[in-house]
């Protein structure tokens, strides 16, 4: 069964276009809580309050929800939301480049002991601590096959962008799903010069904003270079054998996760798991807001058709 690649992902297809703001039910579905939980975290001082519409209701952006899923994750895992607060503050305070590892720790220490009391019912809660202590950062959040795949990479090699992007990936395709698109940060990791492309195209593309128009020609020049960028990147992977390796994660997910009579095979062959309560691709990706302008939109029909015709 072939892999599934970038293009095979629902956000890529010219007929989906996906919300810039969604509304607080969106949101919390997406998230997998309630819209009370989150108007509560809003009360608590958790999650600044967003802009309103012209109906005066709250509105979520892209940064919102990347927020309110590490504050699920963190939740899950049995972090107290005050202490949540306590890391986020730290964080703030640590600038760009820190993650509040520190004031993390500490917090993680205190939920371990009482997890430990409550080991048969909590056991699920206590992998997550014990994981994001293993990994001293955000990484340790996201699911054991996930940071599995990444625990050989030189320490600092991942940026919080990347670790937000495979946490978004995770919640829509699931832990198979998010491991596989890791190949993509292992690849940028290890190969600067690869990296360094990759940002001169994504700031290309963070430039079609509203003020470009559709027709504008520095669309096509940008589709056209995005276009270079992932043939170029899809080269090194399979020269540098990360290919096998996914290969390798099919087969390892499915000796973990054989499909039942119930479940089955999801569209590419392989046993799905996704988390308690979790939508469908089709259904998170809709409730996912993504802050593109109409020129980046066309700008992403354009690279998927050069795609197809190459």
């Amino acid at each position: 069964m072939a892999r599934p690649t970038e293009e095979d992902s629902p956000l890529m297809y010219s007929s989906f276009i996906p919300p810039r703001r969604v509304k607080i039910g969106d949101a919390a579905a997406f998230v997998g809580t309630t819209p009370r939980a989150i108007r509560h975290y809003h009360e608590i001082g958790l999650l600044p309050e967003p802009e309103r519409g012209g109906d005066d209701r709250r509105r979520y952006g892209y940064e919102d929800m990347i927020r309110l899923l590490w504050i699920r994750k963190m939740a899950d895992a049995g972090i107290a939301l005050d202490d949540i607060r306590a890391a986020f503050a730290d964080t703030a305070s640590a600038g760009a480049d820190g993650d509040g590892d520190g004031e993390i720790a500490g917090i993680l220490e205190r939920v371990e002991e009482t997890l430990v009391a409550q080991e048969a019912e909590l056991q699920r809660q206590r992998t997550a601590v014990q994981r994001m202590r293993t990994e001293g950062s955000r990484m340790g959040l996201l699911s054991d096959f996930v940071t599995s795949r990444l625990k050989s990479l030189p320490e600092g090699s991942l940026r919080q962008a990347d670790l937000d992007n495979m946490l978004v990936i995770e919640r829509i395709f699931g832990p198979l799903g998010a491991a596989v698109n890791a190949t993509r940060y292992i690849a940028l990791a290890t190969h600067p010069e690869l990296r360094e492309e990759s940002d001169r195209v994504d700031a290309a593309e963070e430039a079609l904003d509203d003020t470009v128009a559709v027709d504008d020609p520095r669309v096509a020049q940008v589709a056209a270079q995005r276009h270079a960028f992932e043939k170029a990147l899809e080269a090194v992977i399979e020269d540098s054998g990360l290919a096998e390796k996914d290969d390798a994660l099919f087969d390892a997910w499915d000796a973990l996760h054989p499909p039942t009579d119930d479940e089955g095979a999801d569209e590419t062959g392989h046993s799905s798991e996704r988390e308690p309560g979790s939508m469908s691709a089709w259904e998170a990706t809709m409730k996912m807001p993504y802050d593109w302008s109409p020129a980046r939109l066309r700008c992403i029909e354009l690279t998927e058709e050069l795609a197809m015709s190459s």
